[in-house]
């Protein structure tokens, strides 16, 4: 895959109630709100345990913890796929890991989409092996950390918290790629302030930034993480590198697929700021200048 070349970057409207209606709104158990938001559509109720028990989640665990050794999240590339999994001696602390029970399917359709993960309200798919397994390396952050795991058909929901006590240094730059498309092949670029290129051949620059995988067969997440990032003008490119057959949803040609950026900086301190950028590309060989940012 070739390098992209390093260009300058130019840089409710309440409806009115008596305060009697919405105490009793209030009061009322959660089950029989539910119960009445659905009997007033004219369907039948899902049964929430079961939804929920169809997703379990080993790691993270909810609660308190203390992380006091370094939880590396550099994984080794395989050609010609790779997909986001757990290496040897990935440590706990560091792993997202579970299962999805499958879910019901409309006659023989099979369901094309992955499932979701959130982590701390960044959103990125989730692919599962075929018992519906999952699993891939992440650096949490210092403090308070939220995980959600959502089914492909969105009827189920797992969610755990976590505080993260640790003295284990944190990313203060998070860059997360993910993209809409299967059997695709995109590529994140990051260049740091004095010019260190990060991606698929140079997966560890300077300051211990690290690209933690890269993904060969569509939707991502690719992620970039650095605890100690250079003060700076940072650029982030992507590139469409290639495709095996995936076809996109919603009848779009397969060669288009859009892609999604986010930055994270300084996550999971009161200073933490989110920028999200997508960006359309259309074709192999497509290389997309997606943002710059500055660090102070």
């Amino acid at each position: 895959m070739p390098m992209p070349p390093v260009h300058p970057h130019h840089s409710l409207h309440h409806r009115p109630t008596t305060r009697r209606a919405w105490c009793g709104l209030l009061r009322a158990p959660l089950g029989v709100l539910s119960a009445l938001s659905v009997l007033s559509m004219g369907m039948a109720a899902p049964p929430v345990a079961a939804q929920t028990s169809r997703i379990q989640l080993q790691q993270p665990q909810g609660g308190w913890r203390a992380t006091d050794r370094d939880a590396g999240f550099v994984q080794s590339v395989h050609y010609p796929a790779s997909r986001v999994s757990l290496g040897e001696g990935v440590s706990a602390a560091a792993q997202i890991r579970g299962q999805i029970q499958a879910a019901p399917k409309a006659g023989d359709a099979p369901i094309r989409k992955p499932a979701q993960l959130v982590v701390n309200g960044v959103p990125m798919p989730l692919e599962t092996a075929e018992d519906g397994s999952f699993e891939r390396p992440y650096a949490f952050a210092a403090g308070s950390n939220s995980v959600q795991v959502r089914s492909a058909d969105g009827q189920a929901t797992r969610r755990v918290q976590f505080v993260d006590a640790g003295s284990t240094q944190r990313a203060r730059l998070r860059v997360v790629l993910n993209w809409d498309s299967p059997g695709t092949d995109l590529d994140l670029h990051v260049i740091d302030p004095q010019g260190e290129h990060c991606f698929y051949a140079h997966r560890v620059i300077a300051g211990g930034g690290a690209l933690d995988v890269d993904v060969t067969t569509g939707y991502g997440p690719e992620i970039f993480a650095t605890p100690a990032p250079r003060r700076g003008v940072w650029q982030v490119y992507v590139n469409y590198f290639g495709g095996w057959g995936g076809s996109a949803e919603g009848g779009r040609p397969a060669d288009l697929t859009v892609a999604q950026v986010t930055v994270i900086t300084d996550e999971g301190t009161p200073n933490e700021t989110r920028r999200m950028q997508r960006v359309p590309l259309r074709a192999r060989g497509d290389l997309q200048s997606v943002l710059s940012f500055t660090v102070r």
